[in-house]
């Protein structure tokens, strides 16, 4: 459990929205800034078991959390006006979707790559409009989750890594439109996570682990770490940027 330390930036009385906020990074990122004091809104799509349970490990924490179940494919107006209903409007929104079906290049159905910018891209770019008047007079951040593979060639990921290539080029689009209303939109990168539920295969996991200068595999919660760092009032002049939380993995040629 994520423990609230006095010199971390203080989120308290802030509001935010995390999509994808019931597993992995989403969960970690809402657990983290609901321990510096923000009131969270966990957005999920299908799984109310699993956002139920999700819900429960941020109990006692110095912030709220509440469920919104919305497909974000679908765009953010629901958990939008959950956060206008429930807070008046918003500070913080961390987007976390992706969609991911691995298969070579050559034989990636143009439906994937679709509905990897379905998930990527279309919520960002359908709500940018509503989330400016949410965050209207407040210090907005914007805040994006995006993949190594967006900038480099990973085996069988053709279709994710060209949606997220995409979210990061209209996180600078974003960033420069605004920068004029005191929001600031970046994203945070990491290459493979190590979830620890056994979903990566050991070997995979002690290569990448050696190779690492940082000597371990990235896990959701130092993607958490740098997403509660760019929610801080010092993090107010960085736009546009792509900060990659990686342990050094990706300073290595090879």
């Amino acid at each position: 459990m994520t423990t609230h330390h006095p010199t971390a930036p203080d989120l308290t009385g802030r509001t935010a929205l995390v999509t994808g906020a019931t597993r992995g990074a989403g969960l970690a990122t809402a657990r983290k800034l609901c321990a510096r004091g923000a009131h969270v809104l966990l957005n999920y799509a299908h799984d109310d078991t699993g956002a139920a349970a999700a819900l429960a490990t941020l109990a006692g924490l110095p912030g709220r959390a509440h469920l919104v179940r919305a497909d974000v494919t679908e765009g953010l107006d629901t958990p939008c006006d959950e956060a206008e209903r429930l807070f008046g409007g918003l500070d913080i929104l961390v987007h976390n979707t992706s969609h991911f079906q691995p298969a070579p290049t050559l034989t990636t159905p143009t439906a994937t790559a679709d509905r990897s910018f379905a998930v990527a891209v279309h919520p960002l770019l359908a709500s940018a409009p509503r989330l400016a008047g949410l965050m209207a007079g407040r210090p907005g951040r914007i805040i994006a989750v995006t993949s190594t593979g967006a900038r480099r060639v990973v085996p069988r990921y053709a279709g994710a890594g060209i949606a997220k290539a995409a979210l990061e080029a209209l996180v600078r689009y974003l960033a420069a439109e605004l920068a004029g209303q005191g929001i600031t939109v970046n994203a945070v990168s990491a290459a493979k996570l190590d979830k620890g539920d056994g979903s990566m295969p050991a070997e995979l996991a002690k290569t990448l682990a050696a190779r690492t200068p940082g000597g371990r595999l990235t896990t959701p919660e130092d993607i958490a770490d740098v997403v509660s760092l760019l929610c801080a009032d010092e993090a107010g002049w960085l736009q546009g940027q792509i900060l990659t939380v990686d342990g050094g993995l990706g300073l290595l040629a090879g």
